[in-house]
């Protein structure tokens, strides 16, 4: 069984919810570069943003699949889950992790959206995405950690209560492994700003909420600890095979709106006396993306299941990131090229769609290292860096 039937129910829940956030809605948002607070919200009533939540918590205490096939449906329904996607894998990181205490107090509010758990603290200006190589610095001091140190590419600091924080507890030099001495926070941001936490919003090329953030001798109480001291590296890489796996969900939904906003417009615009879908030229494309995008879900799902069963899935979770960002965009391009000059209206929505599809090359992680870890982890091929 597909996820869509599987699913069915859920789908039809997002695609009722969807309906009523049309473009209008997120051209505004892009335009003003403001959250989407009313969409957030409209899914945390709806359940959708606490089905990987255990139902001992709040929660619908689904698989990934379904979590997948959620962010999906959003994405081909026209809108943009970059708003709330980072709550289903950072909670993980607690539910997996956390202490009875940890999970207790937090799980059922996140489950509920009477807190939201949006932000995860990794990326730093001068490591990029050589984790090892971050320098902020989480220092015990009696029943606290201080914590000192930049980050970059927070996204929805802002809109987030709480925040996965990864630091070094450890100085590199003195540790055996690089991977060693790194822990991870579960960080109160509410409690933080303007006692050590600063935020500095962005602005890049579409809406997505992203910051700087510059900790200055923020204390916060060693309760914040995550599992034990020096094993977060660990404990974060074993949430990114989840984090990839929904981000190429995204992309697959993303690539199923861009397929059928071309072919729609193709079928109807009429150019020389005939529909410009007619033409080979136009219709080859649309149907090479589909074609791509199809291809690109049946590798993503196949994750999602191997995932939900416990079995290895770092393989396929990044081979399923890698096809799917390529095939969102290869269809965003083509979708443009489909509409002309008209792809680049406002009112069309395939500009904003475009700039938005064009992020998951990059992040959460690029492309080229994908490509290292299938050479090096899967082909055996010497490690190239």
């Amino acid at each position: 069984m597909n996820p869509a039937q599987e699913h069915e129910a859920i789908l039809e829940t997002v695609r009722r919810l969807c309906a009523g956030f049309p473009g209008e809605y997120w051209r505004a948002r892009d335009r003003e570069r403001t959250y989407p607070t009313e969409f957030v919200q409209a899914l945390t009533e709806a359940g959708l943003l606490g089905v990987l939540i255990p139902e001992s918590y709040g929660g619908s205490g689904l698989g990934l699949s379904a979590a997948a096939a959620i962010l999906e449906e959003i994405h081909a329904s026209g809108c943009n889950a970059a708003a709330v996607h980072a709550q289903m894998y950072t909670m993980g990181t607690v539910l997996r992790h956390g202490s009875e205490a940890q999970k207790s107090q937090w799980l059922p509010k996140i489950a509920s959206g009477e807190v939201r758990l949006q932000a995860f603290g990794v990326t730093e200006p001068g490591a990029g995405t050589d984790t090892t190589a971050l320098t902020t610095q989480a220092v015990r001091k009696g029943d606290s950690y201080v914590i000192n140190g930049q980050k970059v590419w927070i996204s929805r600091a802002e809109h987030s209560d709480l925040m996965v924080l990864l630091a070094r507890t450890t100085p590199r030099e003195e540790t055996v492994k690089k991977t060693e001495g790194l822990s991870v926070f579960l960080l109160d941001m509410r409690e933080a700003v303007g006692r050590g936490l600063t935020i500095k919003p962005i602005r890049t090329m579409f809406n997505h909420a992203t910051t700087e953030l510059f900790f200055d001798d923020l204390e916060i109480p060693a309760s914040c600890l995550i599992g034990e001291e020096g094993k977060g590296f660990r404990y974060i890489l074993d949430g990114m095979n989840a984090e990839r796996i929904l981000i190429a969900a995204e992309c697959i939904g993303d690539g199923r709106w861009f397929v059928d906003k071309a072919r729609d417009y193709a079928s109807s615009r009429v150019v020389f006396g005939r529909p410009i879908g007619q033409n080979q030229g136009v219709q080859f494309p649309i149907a090479r993306a589909y074609a791509q995008v199809r291809a690109a879900k049946l590798m993503t799902y196949e994750a999602a299941a191997r995932y939900e069963a416990g079995e290895p899935s770092g393989e396929e979770a990044n081979m399923a990131k890698l096809l799917a960002s390529e095939a969102s965009w290869a269809a965003a391009d083509m979708c443009i090229q489909t509409h002309g000059g008209f792809g680049f209206a406002e009112e069309y929505d395939v500009e904003r769609k475009f700039r938005e599809t064009r992020l998951y090359q990059v992040a959460p992680i690029s492309t080229n290292l994908i490509l290292a870890y299938l050479a090096e982890h899967v082909l055996g091929l010497p490690r190239s860096y």
